[in-house]
């Protein structure tokens, strides 16, 4: 089989192509973009193709560069294919994004074929990967640490992306241009030893060849073994997740929570980086923040919660786990009923309050018991305030309520949900936290205020 009937078999596999679509080729003139182009002009009649191409300047290496690009064109212009260009500022988008370069240059890359294709009108973005490319990538993954998900290599297809060459080897691809006399341009940076990817293809794979001179195949097989397999794992993701949203917005999503103690926690980490992808926080996310997740899940109290990247925040409420990119809203002041209950939608509680002639001492956090003949009504619940202090339970004396937030670890984007209970202008309870030393119940004490927060 040569090399256009592999091409031809890879883009029936996976349907890359329908008759009459309008394709851009990302070309950089090195040997596989190269390669791509020619096969797909060579196929353009038979699927009715209008091929667009766009060489992407990152402005790297501006000798290598200006040749680059003439040559493109060149290519191009024998091919009539319609060629543009696109400057991008690599370095620029490096240090303004904290991206490495090559993590820069290929957001930009990509960034530039989205526009190019919107702009001609492309159904499919034609990128050269091949086999060696996915071997190198699965290979990178498996020494980072990676899942099932990352050691599948590139889709195939992926959105509008489409990698016609992706069964066929780098050997094989070089031998097909030599066939043809077709020259390409060669990227010095490949040379380079810099790079992870580099020391893979240039020191690493030749090894692995000793051992087996198949080892490309081999690995790209088992690639896709792992891709069928995540892909009948992401169905079940779905049908999971179509049981357990409760409400959702652009900002947060809701679960319902009692499920998600009892999935399996395969099924249950996918779940949660879908999730988390459904408000914009997949990138930075990473397994030890999965796993802080599920042990909020299925270790921790009602209300207890934990900071993600992004500024994404996970709530375990009495019945839902609440992620949202929303700073938590500030408590309103409103005075309590000694014999009832108030919701505090703010911070996701409800405050109830009763009287007891006797009563067992409690621990002060989500229950605080109160000398009720020290008081002052009407007691009132209300955000934090500057300047505020009060003599918490067992420390013995005076202390800033800004200080003892930072010393319980409290996040400061929370603290204006944490409700306040004052008795006149005195703090006498910090809601899940702790008590007042001067207004607890103590020896003596005749009448017993209990109040006590549960989730809404």
């Amino acid at each position: 089989m040569d090399l256009k009937e592999k091409a031809v078999k890879t883009i029936k596999k996976y349907s890359m192509l329908q008759h009459g679509d309008s394709i851009l080729i990302g070309l950089s003139g090195g040997p596989d973009s190269v390669c791509l182009t020619v096969i797909l002009d060579e196929l353009k009649h038979n699927f009715n193709l209008s091929l667009h191409a766009v060489y992407v300047n990152h402005g790297l290496r501006p000798n290598e560069n200006i040749e680059e690009e003439a040559f493109c064109r060149r290519l191009c212009d024998e091919l009539g294919i319609k060629f543009y260009v696109e400057p991008v500022d690599t370095k620029q988008h490096s240090e303004s994004m904290k991206l490495n370069l090559q993590e820069a240059a290929r957001e930009l890359r990509y960034d530039a074929f989205d526009r190019f294709a919107y702009k001609v009108n492309a159904a499919c973005i034609a990128i050269a990967h091949n086999a060696d490319d996915q071997a190198e990538t699965v290979l990178m993954r498996l020494i980072r640490g990676a899942g099932r998900k990352g050691l599948s290599g590139m889709q195939p297809v992926r959105g509008s992306i489409i990698r016609p060459l992706i069964d066929i080897e780098r050997k094989d691809i070089e031998a097909f241009l030599s066939h043809k006399n077709i020259s390409y341009m060669t990227d010095s940076s490949n040379l380079k030893r810099d790079y992870s990817r580099n020391r893979l293809r240039l020191e690493i794979f030749p090894l692995l060849k000793d051992e087996n001179p198949s080892v490309i195949e081999s690995i790209n097989r088992t690639a896709e073994i792992l891709r069928g397999e995540d892909e009948y794992l992401e169905i079940q993701t779905t049908k999971t997740m179509m049981r357990l949203i409760t409400r959702k917005t652009d900002e947060s999503i809701e679960l319902f929570l009692i499920p998600l103690m009892n999935i399996e926690r395969a099924i249950l980490r996918r779940v949660l980086r879908r999730v988390l992808s459904e408000i914009g926080a997949e990138r930075g996310i990473e397994l030890v923040h999965i796993d802080d997740i599920i042990h909020l899940i299925k270790e921790c109290k009602s209300g207890d919660s934990i900071n993600l990247p992004k500024g994404i925040r996970a709530l375990k409420g009495y019945s839902t786990l609440l992620f949202t990119r929303e700073a938590a809203e500030g408590i309103k002041t409103q005075n309590i009923d000694i014999s009832g209950e108030i919701v505090l939608n703010e911070s996701g509680l409800r405050l109830l309050a009763q009287l007891f002639d006797k009563l067992e001492k409690t621990d002060g956090r989500d229950t605080a018991v109160l000398d009720y003949d020290s008081l002052t009504l009407p007691l009132q619940v209300r955000m934090r305030k500057d300047g505020d202090f009060f003599y918490p339970a067992g420390f013995g004396r005076r202390k800033k309520l800004q200080d003892f937030f930072v010393d319980e670890k409290v996040p400061r984007e929370q603290r204006d949900a944490v409700p306040i209970i004052v008795s006149g202008e005195d703090i006498i309870w910090v809601a899940g936290c702790r008590m007042d030393e001067r207004f607890k119940a103590k020896e003596g004490t005749n009448k017993f205020l209990v109040l006590k927060v549960v989730s809404s």
